[in-house]
């Protein structure tokens, strides 16, 4: 457990704080990560503030430098609407030199960008779907190399955000009309990626200079031939009467031993390569051959409790309020 009592501010998107409970004091209906973070942080004895980030930048700067908190518990994940600039947020917390959790700049923006990232992969060899970025306003353009089926996303979003069933796609006539879809809805470029069959599987790693890697979730679609959804699409991840709908569920992996050591180490060495502190997940795709394929990593996924990265911690021996005081230390020794 972290040796003092802190004083920590926990910085939020201001869409999640409750009007009637600004502090996040009581259990909300549907209870949401912020709450359970706060929650757990006043568990292990620290003082804590909640503070919903607002566009005028400068009331945000003034707040923070005037309340002078020991610890910034990182939780936004967007800025005036846009997940692009969530980088930004840590890159001010940088500047205003404050002891903050989770990853810097580079580590955000490196995550982020979809095609950057399986870019940067690609060239230290580790696997990554084929894939083709089409920004706006230009043909599309498939190299031969490309092969469909491919996925089409936004270039800049997560937790599935604008994937849909739609989103798999067969030829370059779909391509274009789901591509077209994405640049007007979400006002951004897309990257189309080659569809992977295989496993699902989210694998959380934590520490800097020591990684621990916990066991890897999964999520098994259990389709009847080709009925069914085969991605992990928005309403996969977020809508419960819809996975129950498919009988999708979320569980643990179960993986032979020298499969679940490569992985560990493929995702210790994505998590460095990507220069993620604290906390990450990695998403990969684990072929029918048991070739590893890393779809995404994420730098800030959700610590709510009943999610990913906590079941995956409690399998390995830490509850929530432990995992968030790891979560504490880490952040702390790194600024001794």
């Amino acid at each position: 457990m972290t040796a003092r009592r802190l004083k920590i501010t926990v910085l939020v998107d201001e869409a999640t704080v409750p009007a009637d409970d600004p502090d996040f004091k009581e259990p909300p209906a549907l209870p949401i990560t912020e709450y359970h973070v706060i929650d757990s942080l006043r568990h292990l004895g620290h003082a804590v503030s909640a503070l919903g980030v607002m566009e005028d930048v400068g009331e945000l700067v003034n707040t923070l430098t005037e309340h002078k908190p020991d610890l910034v518990f990182n939780l936004t994940e967007q800025f005036a609407g846009d997940r692009r600039l969530d980088k930004n947020l840590a890159g001010l917390l940088e500047l205003l030199r404050l002891r903050f959790t989770g990853s810097t700049v580079r580590a955000m923006m490196l995550c982020r960008d979809k095609a950057l990232c399986k870019d940067l992969l690609s060239r230290h060899r580790i696997r990554v779907p084929g894939f083709v970025a089409l920004p706006t306003g230009r043909p599309i353009r498939v190299p031969k190399k490309i092969r469909y089926p491919l996925v089409v996303k936004p270039a800049f979003e997560d937790g599935s955000e604008g994937i849909s069933n739609a989103s798999l796609v067969y030829n370059e006539e779909a391509l274009a009309e789901r591509a077209g879809f994405v640049h007007q809805r979400w006002e951004q470029p897309v990257i189309a990626e080659e569809y992977i069959e295989g496993r699902e599987l989210y694998v959380t790693v934590s520490g800097n200079k020591r990684l621990a890697v916990y066991p890897p979730r999964e999520c098994f679609f259990n389709r009847q031939g080709d009925e069914g959804p085969a991605l992990a699409t928005y309403r996969v991840k977020w809508n419960k009467e819809y996975r129950e709908k498919w009988n999708i569920t979320f569980g643990f992996s179960e993986l032979e031993p020298g499969v679940l050591r490569r992985l560990e180490r493929v995702c210790r060495r994505v998590y460095r390569l990507l220069h993620i502190r604290d906390y990450g997940r990695i998403d990969i795709r684990l072929t029918p051959a048991g070739e590893i394929v890393v779809l995404e990593a994420n730098p800030n996924p959700d610590l709510a409790y009943g999610e990913d990265v906590a079941e995956s911690a409690e399998k390995a021996g830490l509850s929530h309020e432990e995992l968030i005081d790891r979560i504490v230390s880490l952040a702390m020794r790194r600024y001794k």
